[in-house]
């Protein structure tokens, strides 16, 4: 696991539930940080071409990829999960086109909003194995999202993968910071039941249209 100087370990103090997260307002303005918060969930991608915006979101055994184009400040979040599948380690099976989805998706959402995909920087987190089976999903997923950028030729500049935790990600667009906690409480182990409500979303709603970068 690599770690670069513009990764932070959030503080640790008082928070509310994660439930509360999943189900307060997606967007909003932090008069503390005088900042807005933009949360993602899974399935969702943003880009931000603001210096006011910090993109949010919480990991389980997903993973999310954050973009940037350094040179003109302008980048994003995503939030994806491969649906269980035994050809899931496969970049080319029906269960990674979720993770090629978000991917694309992304990455031409920053170049059209003026981005170049030569100067992309890049991290990445998430794929905990956070239950206790044999599946060990989260390892997948993170497998899938080193398989891309190598396959794609781009370069990874951090990443936090795997492990038995949740993660609480936040991430600065405008100058590439992330700040990333580690989830240990047992009320955090909700992401586990909003992943399961996602994942079971998906497999009944394949992905039929792909698309291809710029």
């Amino acid at each position: 696991m690599h770690r670069d100087n513009k990764m932070h370990k959030v503080h640790n103090r008082i928070e509310p539930p994660i439930s509360e997260y999943f189900h307060s307002s997606k967007r909003y303005y932090d008069a503390k940080e005088k900042i807005t918060v933009v949360k993602i969930f899974a399935g969702d991608w943003h880009v931000s071409t603001s210096e006011d915006e910090m993109i949010s979101t919480i990991l389980g055994s997903c993973i999310s990829a954050c973009i940037r184009d350094p040179y003109v400040g302008i980048g994003g979040m995503n939030h994806f999960l491969l649906p269980s599948s035994d050809e899931v380690d496969s970049t080319h099976s029906d269960a990674a086109r979720y993770g090629l989805f978000a991917m694309e998706s992304l990455i031409n959402g920053i170049m059209k909003a003026g981005g170049h995909k030569d100067r992309l920087e890049i991290k990445v987190f998430g794929g905990g194995n956070v239950t206790n089976n044999s599946a060990r999903i989260g390892s997948k997923n993170a497998k899938f999202i080193r398989d891309f950028l190598y396959n794609e030729g781009f370069r990874k500049f951090s990443e936090d993968l795997e492990g038995e935790h949740p993660r609480r990600v936040h991430y600065y667009p405008s100058t590439g910071k992330v700040m990333m906690r580690l989830l240990r409480r047992s009320e955090d182990m909700v992401v586990v039941e909003e992943e399961a409500i996602y994942e079971r979303k998906i497999a009944s709603k394949p992905i039929i249209n792909d698309i291809e970068l710029f």
